[in-house]
């Protein structure tokens, strides 16, 4: 008997399929919320990855006279300026001790690119809906309470949900003059 290259191909995907591994069921697939982990002073945040553009270390900051003084100053990155933030500052008004090896977090804003000092970061996190939690008062005092939206329990921590684009859109952090 004379076998043509459809039977061969037929025969190829017989025995292939016999040992495939069978994907799990889709309802056994969980949905999770993932995003950036990072700490400011004793708060574990984390903010969308649809929100944070990228994580660079941080660049040389040229100061601006007569800004506030949570705004470092001008940053560089591959041709193109942008504001460099200390979101600690910022946020409690203490500054961010600076290190080598900072990283800062890159978000988009009208405008244009702003890059937000951070005192650690975590990396990705991803969280299921079962994990979410009311947001603890330690995300709800002060400044944080108007940029935590949510929050998350997981890796026997609390997260923080850093909304940054409402941090964009505050008219305080859009005026960075004197």
């Amino acid at each position: 008997m004379i076998r043509t290259p459809f039977d061969i191909l037929a025969e190829y995907e017989r025995r292939s399929l016999a040992h495939a591994v069978a994907l799990p069921a889709r309802e056994d697939l969980q949905e999770q919320w993932r995003g950036v982990g990072y700490r400011i002073g004793s708060h574990r945040l984390v903010s969308g990855f649809d929100e944070v553009v990228e994580i660079v270390p941080l660049p040389p900051v040229t100061p601006v006279p007569g800004a506030q003084p949570w705004l470092l100053g001008i940053g560089n990155l591959r041709g193109n300026l942008f504001p460099v933030v200390d979101l600690k500052q910022f946020l409690q008004g203490e500054r961010t001790v600076l290190h080598e090896g900072q990283r800062v977090l890159v978000m988009r804003q009208a405008g244009g690119d702003v890059a937000l000092t951070i005192d650690e970061l975590y990396g990705q996190r991803g969280f299921r809906d079962e994990q979410g939690i009311e947001p603890p008062e330690a995300f709800t005092q002060g400044r944080y309470g108007h940029f935590v939206t949510r929050a998350f329990h997981g890796d026997e921590q609390d997260w923080g949900v850093f909304a940054l684009s409402l941090l964009a859109r505050t008219p305080e952090f859009r005026q960075a003059a004197l």
